[in-house]
């Protein structure tokens, strides 16, 4: 199998929870902070448009706090560039946002938008931000982050979770074929989105895939276990399937 594999905790729900009934509690920052102290190598937010869950404030504290990377995920516009230049996170991770969708729900078209989305991996990358593009593990996606210069793809794994039987069975061997191609030309491979304890190993297993980030189920565990168990669960089982 390939080496090691990072595990990145998104915590945009604990900050869901918060919204939820306005006030500060629970902090996102500090579910943040349990997560590193559980052996996350990195945390992922989404800062989307309408604020719904992470907001500015949330991201001005991580990065002020974090001692671990601190991963941005952010839509191709504007202001969320400038955010990202301004707080200078480790990475940014650009990715499709639509007002009505509940959660991202597929990859960003990086064949289409090229003209839009190539001035902002360059503006990012000279920003010392290592710039992933979220995109479906697709041949065509990835020559266009090829194309782009992105370092880094995270192929969408939420066709796969949703998926079972010869289906996922196909939808895997999709996400490997990818990850591959994506090696092979010299760009990082993550992954992620409805990956949970029960199919997480066959992703995790893929020998290129370098990082998996995944929030809405170990924060939804979380509930029952804790925190830092739900994270080490996961650790373990990315770990034994290297």
């Amino acid at each position: 199998m390939g080496g090691s594999l990072r595990l990145g905790v998104n915590i945009d729900h604990v900050a869901t929870v918060r919204n939820a009934r306005g006030g500060g509690l629970p902090d996102p920052v500090r579910a943040a902070l349990l997560a590193a102290q559980a052996g996350a190598d990195g945390i992922t937010a989404h800062l989307r448009e309408d604020r719904r869950h992470i907001t500015d404030a949330d991201i001005a504290r991580l990065s002020a706090e974090l001692s671990i990377p601190l991963n941005l995920e952010m839509a191709a516009t504007d202001e969320m560039l400038a955010i990202a230049l301004r707080h200078r996170p480790h990475a940014a991770c650009i990715v499709p946002e639509k007002r009505e969708e509940r959660t991202t729900e597929g990859g960003i078209d990086a064949a289409g938008q090229h003209d839009r989305l190539a001035p902002m991996v360059r503006a990012l990358g000279a920003a010392n931000i290592r710039v992933s593009l979220f995109i479906e593990p697709d041949p065509r996606q990835i020559a266009a982050a090829v194309a782009l210069g992105a370092p880094v793809v995270e192929l969408h794994t939420g066709s796969y979770a949703e998926l079972d039987g010869e289906a996922r069975t196909a939808e895997l061997r999709r996400l490997a074929d990818a990850a591959a191609l994506a090696a092979k030309n010299g760009i990082e491979v993550h992954a992620g989105h409805g990956l949970t304890f029960d199919n997480v190993t066959p992703v995790a297993a893929i020998p290129q895939v370098r990082e998996l980030n995944i929030g809405h189920f170990l924060i939804g565990e979380a509930i029952f276990t804790g925190l830092e168990d739900s994270v080490r669960r996961m650790k373990a089982l990315m770990e034994a399937a290297r």
